[in-house]
This record gives structure tokens, C-alpha cells and sequence, in this order.
């Protein structure tokens, strides 16, 4: 079983996979991490280097070889699954999760926690959340694909990944 965490950027993939991780013990992937290690430059350096069209086929190269991988559990970046025909793939192959989150939470998590990613950095609170709107505004097409969508707003982390892993007992 493959089981694809999908969200925008600060949704909670990465602390939900390493939970999911933690208690079933499928082998947990970070996408970016991936890439880096394969890269040998952070996304960062990838992107100034070499620019969006490289990354976003490197990207897709390493999501099709993980996805020939069983018993993993992979956290995408929030970009990935609307690029190419990324999300038909990702659901060809494996059960995926949306972890929906509203825009004043993903604003207030940006802020906290990427504040100096280069998409949002240098952006006024008004700026960011106007960005993030839109932003979600053009990915949820290809989120709402996703097999199931979980709306994390008031739930726990705990409660997020228990979700999770009821749907993927139910699945198997």
C-alpha cells in the first residue's frame, strides 16, 4: 500500500506522515527531501539554478519512481499533485489524503513557521493571505481528486493521522 499526504504548505503533510509513520510503520518520504538528496541543492537552490521547469520535471521523475514503491507513505509539495498528470498518477497507484486547512490557519502557520520561504517572504499580512487565497483558489482543483479529504481545521494532529488510519484499515 501507498498512501500520498497531499495540502498546501504548512497543512501538516510532513508531521502527519512521521505520525502515520510512528504507528503502522509505513516507511515515511518526504518529496522535497528526496529530490534534495538526489539533487544533492535544496529546493531553494534548484529553483535559482536551474528554475521551475527543471524542478517541476525532477519533481515528476522522482514522485513516478516512488510510486512504484509499496508500503510507503509519501508527503508531497504543494505544488506537486497540479503539475503534469501528477494527481491521476498519484491516485493510479495509491490512496491519497487532502488535508484541507482554511486560509487564515495556513496564513497564521506561514507566518510562524516559512516566513522566509521565497514565495511568501517580503509579503505584508494582508499581502500573504490574499496570496494564499488564490493560491489555494487555483490548486484545490487538483486537491479535491485526492481519494479522501480530511478537514483538519479543529482536529488534533493525533486526531488527523487516527482519521487517516482508519480509512487506510478500511481500504486494505
Amino acid at each position: 500500500m501507498i498512501v500520498v499526504l497531499i495540502g498546501y504548505m504548512t497543512s501538516g503533510k510532513s508531521t502527519i506522515g512521521k505520525m502515520i509513520h510512528d504507528r503502522i510503520g509505513l516507511e515515511w518520504i518526504d518529496l522535497d527531501y528526496e529530490i534534495e538528496k538526489r539533487e544533492q541543492k535544496t529546493i531553494n537552490q534548484i529553483f535559482q539554478e536551474k528554475g521551475e521547469i527543471y524542478f517541476r520535471k525532477k519533481e515528476r521523475e522522482v514522485l513516478s519512481d516512488l510510486l512504484k514503491v509499496d508500503n510507503q507513505i509519501i508527503s508531497l509539495g504543494g505544488g506537486t499533485p497540479c503539475y503534469y498528470d501528477n494527481i491521476d498518477k498519484i491516485n493510479q497507484s495509491a490512496i491519497s489524503f487532502y488535508l484541507r486547512v482554511s486560509v487564515s490557519i495556513l496564513t497564521q502557520r506561514i507566518k510562524l513557521f516559512n516566513a522566509n520561504r521565497p514565495l511568501v517572504k517580503d509579503r505584508t499580512d494582508e499581502e500573504l493571505k490574499e496570496f494564499v487565497a488564490k493560491h489555494l483558489f487555483e490548486r484545490n482543483l487538483f486537491y479535491e481528486k485526492a481519494t479522501f479529504i480530511i478537514d483538519t481545521n479543529d482536529q488534533s494532529s493525533e486526531e488527523i493521522t487516527q482519521e487517516i488510519i482508519n480509512k487506510i484499515n478500511k481500504k486494505s
